[in-house]
């Protein structure tokens, strides 16, 4: 079976199995920012956005893909590299399994929210685990990131 989708603004065909996941399909096309963690749908590692918003790769079919947007990290290069930097720099970067799902949501959040709270923040970020930092750091990150962005 073969999807037809947009993938960080090109148009790809992929040969797939019909049980198998997205995140599987993108990683074996090069998509290599595409992480499974726990294969629960827990942890935030497989974030790719689907016509826009942050979904779990590792969750959703790959059959579903059919006609949508996918964008991943990849496609995000600048965007992406603006954000960690800040996160370098705030000491919230460590050993960076879970940046590139991270990273994802957080551009995500950017483009949906208006000047969020720390309540609303967490909120949404709720679901990116990382076992490293204690989401201190992270916080403080994303908070000087949204500010930056929105000078």
């Amino acid at each position: 079976m073969h999807v037809k989708f947009t993938l960080n603004n090109k148009a790809v065909s992929f040969k797939i199995k019909s049980n198998e996941f997205l995140a599987d399909t993108l990683r074996a096309h090069g998509m290599l920012s595409i992480r499974k963690g726990c294969n629960t749908s827990n942890c935030g590692l497989c974030t790719v956005w689907i016509d826009g918003k942050p979904t779990l790769s590792c969750s959703v079919l790959a059959v579903r893909a059919q006609g949508k947007n996918i964008v991943t990290i990849e496609g995000l290069q600048k965007e992406a590299e603006e954000f960690a930097e800040i996160l370098v720099a705030e000491g919230a970067e460590q050993c960076g399994f879970c940046s590139p799902g991270f990273i994802m949501t957080v551009l995500a959040m950017k483009n949906e929210l208006i000047n969020p709270t720390d309540e609303e923040i967490v909120h949404y970020l709720t679901g990116n685990l990382c076992r490293c930092t204690g989401y201190m750091g992270q916080l403080r990150a994303v908070k000087k990131y949204l500010e930056v962005v929105s000078l």
